[in-house]
């Protein structure tokens, strides 16, 4: 590799990792348009469950197939991409296989990157078969139609292509290392257990064409790994990046567990306490929001907003979900999608006017999710529980439901007369308070 090349690398590289840069702004910028909520509590247990679950990826297992065909490509991806660290070296400073100076750790590294490629390979091609050709039921639903449809193929493709270009890289690098008398700079380096097979497509090849094709797929493999760094902002891979801050700032309270509004509650201990004064202002006025619920991502809370860009859309929790299951709307993975893309929107409008959010007479409800869908949701929490990264769709449709409800009087004509009997009565039922122990002296 000549001075040039080093040049047009270094560039490169600038380019690559200074738009991520930009996109990781955005996104920190996006995520920071809700409201604050505290989960800087119980860390030791934080740090637990991010690394069971995201890094330990405890919650894939449970569907076991496409558990461990996820584990192979997570795994794999990674550690394959450690390589790059060795690319980076070689492309800024015109080197070739600059750590092969480990020797046997070396090989058994070069060695292990090739069986974990082919095996990501394998499983990559496989996953492609379950969208596209045994069209597993919940990746042909109707919110995967178009874009996402779209994105999760275009990840595959990807990953097989990236794979591919490794092991063809690695197949030439080994035939001209093995070339009578040598070739350049091509020295005996590393162990290839996969590639060696593809290596005698080379026998015969002029060897000059061989070494283009070895530095062709090698500049193809590194453009390849910063084109998907940088599509991953657009991308439901997000969560590559984002399961680990996901499952950190996760709920640890049980799934049962509603979070109340605190100023409802104050209110609520205020008409109980027989000495306070009914007409005193707030102590602490931000205790106050300024509206029940929410109706829009800004009044969403920012883990709830994490969580939009974290969602992977593999349709786990729509396929447990028991409203689903019965044909209602609901899908909580459309939650989850509809929250990331009203966010994106609200990001552009921001974008597009200095950093300032225009009202642009749209909302998350309605213009997204219907009030159909969240009151459908049974609250069972089976959404939260099938996540493999701990997002909580329900989380979203409780606040959205208590705007309508506290905001909007927008609730059902049955939950009305629910809330009414409570109200009235003291109980779900429409009878009389001094009836309702009636039942006991029944025989």
């Amino acid at each position: 590799m000549n001075f040039l090349d080093n040049i047009f690398f270094a560039l490169l590289l600038a380019i690559g990792i200074g738009y991520f840069t930009i996109n990781v702004k955005k996104l920190i910028r996006n995520i920071n348009l809700g409201r604050d909520v505290n989960r800087s509590d119980n860390s030791s247990e934080r740090w637990k469950n991010m690394a069971m679950v995201a890094l330990g990826q405890s919650k894939m297992v449970k569907r076991p197939i496409a558990g461990f065909l996820h584990i192979i490509v997570y795994v794999g991806f990674v550690i394959i991409n450690i390589e790059v660290i060795e690319i980076i070296i070689d492309g800024l400073f015109g080197t070739h296989r600059v750590l092969s100076f480990m020797g046997v750790f070396y090989d058994i590294l070069i060695g292990s990157f090739e069986i974990l490629a082919f095996l990501v390979l394998v499983a990559v091609i496989v996953f492609w078969i379950r969208r596209n050709i045994t069209k597993l039921a919940r990746f042909t639903s109707s919110d995967l139609i178009g874009k996402p449809k779209n994105d999760a193929n275009y990840i595959l493709y990807f990953e097989m292509v990236l794979m591919s270009l490794f092991l063809l890289m690695n197949a030439a690098d080994l035939h001209l290392q093995n070339v009578p008398g040598g070739f350049g700079h091509y020295h005996h380096a590393g162990s290839f257990p996969i590639s060696q097979f593809i290596a005698p497509i080379f026998n015969g090849v002029d060897s000059n064409l061989v070494e283009i094709i070895e530095k062709s797929a090698w500049w193809l493999h590194i453009v390849g790994i910063l084109i998907f760094l940088n599509y991953l902002y657009f991308s439901k891979h997000l969560h590559i990046l984002l399961a680990f801050p996901n499952t950190y700032f996760a709920d640890l309270n049980a799934k049962g567990k509603l979070d109340n509004l605190e100023s409802v509650t104050n209110e609520v201990k205020l008409m109980m306490d027989p000495t306070a004064d009914p007409f005193a202002a707030p102590s602490n006025p931000d205790v106050v929001p300024a509206t029940f619920g929410a109706s829009d991502v800004q009044d969403l809370n920012w883990v709830q907003l994490l969580n939009a860009y974290s969602c992977t859309e593999c349709g786990r929790c729509t396929s447990s979900c028991p409203a689903n299951q019965t044909g209602k709307k609901l899908s909580p993975r459309k939650i989850m999608m509809d929250t990331r893309d009203r966010l994106e929107e609200v990001g552009k409008n921001i974008d597009l006017n200095k950093g300032v959010f225009v009202e642009d007479g749209k909302s998350l409800l309605n213009d997204y999710i219907t009030t159909e869908e969240l009151w459908a949701c049974t609250s069972c929490n089976a959404c939260v529980e099938e996540c493999p990264i701990n997002i909580s769709p329900l989380s979203i449709i409780i606040d959205m439901r208590r705007y309508l409800v506290m905001e909007q009087s927008a609730a059902p004509t049955e939950l009305n007369n629910v809330m009414t009997n409570i109200e009235n009565n003291g109980a779900p039922w429409q009878y009389n308070q001094m009836d309702r122990l009636n039942w006991a002296n029944e025989e």
